[in-house]
């Protein structure tokens, strides 16, 4: 964690009981063959001196105390399920979603009507792919004028290892094996405190192959002979997985719509080559609130306005500068491996993000970058051993996940014949590989056939990549029952 933001909003965070308590002391970039790790040279979008090796969940948890000790009211175990609008359409809040409905869609004994919670400014930081966030990006329109949003899927365990193999402080990341040449996708490693080590690997969800499966990707490279001594002896404690943005300012929208404005991951503000964005949504989060205070000082009550100072804010800001300058290094990795990481080079030692050039994305949707099946080849991986790769379900139960098992499935299909008419038979069935957390299944009836997608809703860890990667877009992420969900502690 960058703790530049941090330090601007409470800059007395450590009188106050932070938990940043791990400062970086080396950082490694390694490059990996199948058998071999190579040292690199650390560009400058990964060089951490000054930054802090956190839990995020800690620190959000502490914020929220702060806040709370402001004045701020917290309402955890509600979802903001749908926005409210007005009669010219603007944005003037957002509604809870009911709780106590039964799995047939009718209310049980525990019904409890959702809260209209009305504002005149409502600020969006769901984080990436956010529902009410997708709601306001296509009723509003605002992602016309940028590149479409790609997308990264982020997979992560926290590790006890042992005393002699712990370095407190210590960073890594690698690139290459086992991805191949055309596929995005990298680890880190970071030594945090108490023999911890929060180890995770990213994979570009604009690959093509639909064989791929992130989550056995992760597990292969944990095998990697300069990787597995690490956690062997050692004990797994957590896993989660989520999706980020890697976008950057190519894809940002506009950022304000009548009534509001889109804040931190919402928006897209990650910095992809520093695998950061913590800083930046605090920055965000700050300028925001500085823009909605000026306009209720002018007026409290009015609806519908547009906080016109918030995107001009931003684009002064170090945070459009933070995104700017490093605004090349993620699309010239669309050309392939081995071209990225010269351009990066190039970048780092010579024009410093200050290229008279833009490079671009796709121009497409990462859901539409995949191939057909019989244009691929199935990848073979090999089986978890127990000891430092696992069985997908043995992991889920790690992420304290939990829904209420009586209430319809938040994990909408827009079409119910698609799964299989399409994803199965164009895409041999995707869904099965590319969600972390073993809720889309194709089981075979009694005859070896396999007619029908299985959705094991209550496996959800909310990380939304079904929601992105699904080629036709016919699942559809809403938030279930208030309260459930990942139940991360230490992540």
């Amino acid at each position: 964690m960058d703790p530049k933001a941090i330090t601007e909003l409470m800059p007395n965070w450590k009188e106050l009981g932070a938990p940043l308590h791990t400062e970086v002391t080396e950082d490694h970039t390694m490059f990996l063959t199948s058998s071999f790790a190579i040292p690199l040279p650390v560009i400058s979008h990964q060089q951490n001196h000054g930054n802090y090796i956190v839990s995020l969940g800690q620190v959000t948890k502490w914020m929220s105390e702060q806040a709370e000790q402001l004045g701020v009211e917290i309402y955890p175990g509600f979802s903001g399920s749908e926005l409210l609008y007005d009669e010219k359409g603007a944005v003037v809040g957002v509604a809870t979603g009911d709780q106590g409905i039964g799995k047939n869609g009718q209310p049980t004994s525990e019904f409890q009507r959702g809260m209209e919670l009305r504002a005149p400014i409502t600020l969006l930081a769901e984080g990436v792919r956010g529902s009410l966030t997708k709601e306001a990006m296509k009723g509003f329109a605002l992602g016309k004028k940028a590149q479409p949003q790609t997308y990264g899927l982020g997979l992560k365990e926290v590790w006890e290892v042992s005393p002699e193999k712990f370095r407190k402080g210590r960073v890594s990341h690698t690139l290459g094996w086992p991805m191949d040449f055309n596929t995005y996708g990298g680890s880190f490693l970071y030594h945090w405190e108490d023999n911890k080590v929060a180890v995770g690997y990213v994979v570009g969800l604009d690959y093509t192959n639909p064989y791929l499966s992130p989550y056995q990707e992760f597990q292969r490279w944990k095998q990697h002979p300069a990787i597995r001594p690490i956690f062997e002896g050692g004990k797994c404690l957590a896993y989660g997985a989520r999706a980020i943005n890697e976008g950057g300012v190519q894809s940002l929208p506009d950022l304000i719509f009548p009534g509001g404005a889109l804040l931190g991951c919402a928006a897209g503000f990650l910095n992809v080559p520093k695998i950061k964005g913590s800083h930046n949504a605090i920055k965000s989060g700050m300028l925001a609130a500085e823009s909605a205070f000026s306009a209720l000082e002018k007026d409290r009550e009015a609806s519908g306005r547009l906080l016109t100072s918030y995107p001009e804010a931003v684009k002064s800001s170090w945070l459009y500068k933070d995104l700017y300058d490093s605004r090349n290094i993620r699309p010239a990795f669309n050309y392939g491996l081995v071209p990225g990481m010269i351009y990066s080079g190039i970048d780092w030692l010579i024009t410093k993000g200050k290229e008279p050039w833009t490079l671009q994305h796709h121009g497409k949707p990462d859901n539409e970058q995949t191939k057909p099946a019989q244009q691929c080849a199935p990848i073979d991986y090999p089986k978890p051993d127990g000891i430092v790769s696992f069985d997908l379900l043995t992991n889920v139960a790690r992420t304290g996940t939990n829904h209420n098992e009586n209430q319809p499935a938040h994990l909408k299909l827009t079409k119910q014949d698609t799964p299989v008419d399409v994803n199965l038979k164009t895409y041999a069935g995707l869904e099965s590989r590319y969600c972390p957390a073993g809720v889309y299944e194709f089981p075979k009836d009694q005859d070896g056939k396999q007619t029908r997608l299985q959705i094991n809703a209550q496996n959800c860890i909310h990380c939304k990549t079904c929601d992105i990667k699904d080629p036709t877009q016919n699942i559809t992420w809403t938030t279930p029952e208030g309260g459930g969900g990942p139940g991360y502690t230490i992540m």
